[in-house]
């Protein structure tokens, strides 16, 4: 273009030249005016030819369009690139030679110099991690951005990290458990009870699918997928505005896996594994088949897979079953996972999820009661008369559609998304709650839709964005028995929230972010009666529905200043929305009017400061935080039953980790968790929450050794501290849910050899060194049938074949 138009002004040069040449001559063809405005077009023209447009096309590492990059000149700062990567400007006010920077946090930054005589449009950059890539998390702020750029605390882990811990155990309730500060570790049973995020609820998500049940909470959510189909796994800490119901202590977010090598039209990945008690084999023997194809074709990208996973005959450290009240003892595990993607055009694409999954208890054996405090419960051989515990199904899918530049530089992403789930619980000789024998299964449907759009712009001269969009949820869950008995009635909530979240970059590296949601949900019941207490239908009461409005708007705000590696500080504040456990409400109703269970949701303000720290071969996190909510929910033993009590609360706790990469061969590193909280009853005295809200202290170390980048070995060590927090009666009885928890401390082994391109072999060892112990929700819930022990030393081998 530039080639033509320097053509075109050689032509007006030389007419021009004729004019001025003929008005000297006095041969007024043209007059000195026409003459003169001739001379400044052209003067025009030169200028447009030499005005240089600077145009660059910014990368990531894996060659896709990078948005958000800060780009300078001189030291003068000119924007950001777009959603495709790009930026232009014109450099006439520019000195030579032309001095440009970019700058993207977590990658290095870019410098280059030009002079624009030299100049060759678009510059094309490729930008190189500063760290792991991993760190870029989407969850936080409903868009792909740095972790340290959010104010606040969030732990990742990433595929390789879930691999590693997968050769111990498949079971994502103990890798979760094992690797996340502030998250209480699993009780090694089908159910993820107690396994409370800073002593509160956490909402568990696929792909942003919410999976808990917060009307009923069937404790079945975090162990809703296999991790063979996560490529990780990002945990937002404390309560957040951004996300709807259920999110009171924060969210756990399963990102599935995507083909994003593979350029190949067909590829795959073969696992198989086996796992076994070595010092007491008998019937123990598990196996785990994992089958994945993944490739691309033209516009066409897709990923499949298919798991079977066997838990053979769990034993304790003596060599004896253990209890089998929810546990995973003969349990089957399938998952089925499907993902299509297609690219429209250069900025829109479509894809679609569907995510199977099953893990089902069929019970060769069954529990002999033992004593809390005294006598472990034991499994003995026998037929459970009920229905297998655990998950029947749990199907999810999604179809999403995203587009950059829908007006200007407004990126859109909408998503429709279907999720029902079963949780099977166990069955009952004699209940305490219904009348005769028994077995209940919460079922809950959901279907919603999600538009969330990023609209950038600049604000007081700093870069900003804006996203905003809306959230539609409806959700039935029920309580009922096999037999057909109605335990609780279907809660129907719509739920319509709308939301903003701001985000601007002072001076390029204070980051202030701030945002609003509000929450519009009705939950309708129909008329039910309650479940009868005695035969001929006793103790059952009619109770008329209707239906219980939850109205609220929930904010927050945070900085962060991200300069310098050494010292990344933040400050934030975060409120969360849960309409928590009313279910258990409802079905304890004892009046016949719905207006009388009424409750308002649990508003929680969460408070936290902290900063990370790269330094040489450290990298140091830590955070305190305050949360406290007006009305919150603890379920606390009256006469027998776990009742949801509504109470002020607070909650406050400090969390650290530690990695050091001594060397190429050599990384140590480590985390320490402590949270504690309390509640404050109507005579403005405080207690402690017991533990289904509240863990003990946690602490993690690791050593990982790789002599050679074929063989990595990992060795890790979790310790859960004590707590004492509740006096027995004068029987020595404790209350449901406030035994006297005693430490534990388990090591577990991890090591794997890639033999060459297409061949590796792995093996993990839980519990290494055969520790007798019972888990914390064993001990804290002074229950006799569930003072049950952890499973003695596990060990698994593991074979993956790549083509």
């Amino acid at each position: 273009m530039q080639i033509l138009l320097l053509q075109f002004m050689i032509l007006y040069l030389f007419l021009a030249q004729f004019l001025i040449v003929l008005n000297k001559n006095k041969m007024h063809y043209l007059s000195k005016n026409a003459t003169y405005k001739v001379v400044i077009t052209l003067l025009f023209l030169i200028q447009i030819a030499f005005a240089q447009e600077f145009n660059i096309q910014v990368q990531s590492p894996d060659l896709r369009p990078q948005a958000d990059v800060n780009i300078r000149i001189n030291g003068k700062s000119l924007g950001r690139t777009d959603s495709n990567g790009e930026f232009s400007y014109s450099l006439n006010d520019f000195k030579q030679p032309i001095q440009l920077q970019l700058s993207y946090t977590g990658f290095e930054p870019i410098k280059y110099t030009f002079r624009t005589d030299t100049l060759t449009s678009p510059l094309q950059f490729v930008l190189q991690e500063k760290n792991n890539l991993d760190e870029i998390v989407v969850t936080a702020g409903r868009k792909p951005e740095h972790i340290s750029t959010v104010p606040s605390s969030i732990t990742i882990l990433t595929s390789k990290e879930i691999e590693a811990q997968s050769q111990i155990s498949t079971n994502i309730s103990n890798i979760l458990g094992n690797t996340v500060p502030g998250l209480g570790v699993s009780n090694n049973k089908a159910t993820n009870t107690g396994q409370t995020l800073r002593g509160r609820s956490v909402l568990v998500l696929i792909d942003g699918i919410p999976q808990s049940t917060p009307l009923m909470n069937g404790a079945r959510d975090i162990r809703s997928i296999d991790p063979a189909v996560i490529e990780r796994v990002e945990v937002i800490k404390g309560a957040t505005s951004i996300y709807g119901n259920g999110s009171a202590g924060g969210i756990i977010n399963y990102i599935t896996k995507t083909n994003k090598d593979s350029n190949k039209p067909f590829s795959g990945s073969t696992n198989l594994s086996s796992t076994l008690n070595p010092y007491h084999s008998s019937e123990t023997f598990g196996y785990r088949v994992d089958q994945s194809f993944f490739g691309r074709a033209n516009k066409w990208n897709y990923t499949v897979s298919g798991t079977v996973d066997y838990t053979g005959l769990q034993r304790d450290a003596d060599g004896l079953p253990l209890g089998q009240t929810d546990g995973l003892s003969n349990s089957y595990q399938y998952n089925a996972f499907l993902k299509v993607g297609y690219e429209i055009d250069t900025t829109s694409s479509i894809s679609l999820l569907y995510n199977f999954f099953n893990s089902s208890q069929h019970a060769k054996y069954i529990s002999k009661v033992g004593k809390y405090g005294s006598e472990a419960t034991i499994g003995i051989a026998g037929e459970d008369p009920g229905k297998p515990t655990g998950t029947p199904y749990n199907h999810n899918a999604m179809l999403t559609y995203s587009k950059n530049n829908l007006i200007g530089k407004t990126s859109l992403q909408a998503s429709l998304y279907y999720n029902t789930f079963r949780s099977m619980n166990r069955y009952i000789e004699k209940g305490t709650a219904w009348y005769g024998p028994g077995q209940t299964q919460i079922n809950s449907e959901k279907k919603g839709l999600r538009l969330n759009l990023n609209t950038p712009f600049r604000l007081l001269n700093s870069q900003a964005d804006v996203t905003y969009g809306l959230d539609l949820l409806n959700d039935i869950t029920d309580q009922n028995l096999t037999d057909g008995r109605i335990y609780i009635p279907d809660m129907n909530m719509v739920n319509f929230a709308p939301y903003a979240q701001l985000r601007v970059d002072f001076f390029e590296n204070l980051i202030f972010k701030g945002g609003v949601r509000y929450e519009n949900a009705t939950v309708k019941i129909k008329d039910f009666h309650t479940i009868a207490s005695g035969p001929n239908n006793e103790g059952s009461i009619a109770v008329t529905g209707g239906e219980i409005p939850y109205k609220g708007a929930t904010f927050n705000a945070g900085l962060r200043y991200n300069k310098f590696d050494f010292f990344n500080p933040f400050v934030s504040f975060s409120q969360g929305f849960a309409i928590n456990e009313l279910g258990r409400i409802v079905r304890r109703a004892t009046d016949n009017d719905l207006d009388s269970i009424k409750t308002d949701p649990v508003i929680t303000n969460n408070y936290e400061i902290g900063f990370s720290s790269n330094y040489s071969i450290f990298n140091f996190s830590a955070a305190y935080y305050y949360s406290t909510s007006k009305l919150g929910v603890e379920l606390v033993d009256v006469n027998g039953y776990l009742v949801a009590q509504r109470l002020p609360e607070k909650v406050q706790g400090v969390e650290f980790a530690l990695n050091a990469r001594l060397s190429d061969t050599w990384t140590l590193g480590g985390t320490y968790t402590h949270v504690e909280g309390k509640a404050e009853d109507s005579e403005n005295e405080d207690h402690y929450l017991n533990g289904t809200r509240i863990t003990p202290d946690k602490a993690t170390a690791y050593v990982y050794y790789s002599p050679i980048p074929a063989l990595n070995l990992q060795l890790h060590y979790i310790l859960t501290g004590s707590r004492d927090r509740f006096e027995p009666n004068d029987k020595g009885v404790y209350k449901n849910s406030e035994g006297r928890v005693k430490s534990i401390d388990l090591f577990n082994l991890t090591g794997s050899y890639r033999i060459n391109r297409n061949w590796a072999v792995g093996l993990g060892i839980e519990n290494l060194l055969n520790k007798d112990y019972f888990p914390v929700v064993s001990q804290y819930r002074a229950v006799d049938a569930e003072y049950v022990k952890g499973t003695g030393t596990t060990a698994s081998l593991n074979i993956n074949y790549r083509f």
